[in-house]
């Protein structure tokens, strides 16, 4: 490889790591080519880019970044993952192409400038989907405010009815 193409695919995994809100690195020894390229296919469907890339040219890009403890744990065929969305949807894709993959190792990740491990990693895919996180946390906003609603709603109810157990007491006495 030249050196302008070192410098330009150097430029571009620096442009990839700043656009990317969460990053994870995985060994891939032992992945069949025809596996990687259904792997790299599904997870571009998810907004997920799966590159492989040398050690010694990632180490550069980091450099200098707010992620730049990952070369520390650059040893090995590596390759990143960028999430540019999602970044609970992209560590349960990855997790779950690891469980059907065992040659596919998560080793670490980013998620925005922190540096997370496997069980971080393993806990970020547990999450429910952003949509419904949405939906929890707009339920739990709106709880309060429904609760006192209710409370309010309950007062005239009861007033409603302690008139007309006055009128049905009324009533029998006048019978």
């Amino acid at each position: 490889m030249e050196k302008t193409q070192k410098v330009k695919l150097v430029e571009d995994l620096q442009d990839k790591l700043k656009r990317a809100n969460a990053t994870f690195i995985a060994e891939y020894k032992g992945i069949k080519a025809i596996e990687m390229n259904e792997m790299r296919k599904a997870l571009r469907a998810a907004s997920i880019d799966f590159k492989i890339v040398r050690n010694t040219l990632t180490r550069r890009a980091v450099k200098g970044t707010p992620v730049e403890k990952l070369s520390e744990h650059l040893k090995g065929p590596m390759a990143i993952a960028f999430s540019y969305k999602d970044a609970a949807a992209a560590a349960k894709a990855l997790t779950q192409f690891a469980s059907a993959q065992p040659n596919l190792k998560i080793k670490m990740g980013t998620l925005g400038p922190k540096v997370i491990g496997l069980n971080e990693i393993k806990g970020l895919a547990e999450l429910p989907p952003r949509q419904v996180l949405l939906g929890m946390l707009l339920g739990s906003m709106k709880a309060p405010v429904s609760g006192f609603v209710r409370v309010l709603g309950g007062v005239p109810t009861k007033f409603l009815y302690a008139l007309n157990a006055i009128k049905d007491k009324k009533a029998a006495q006048a019978a």
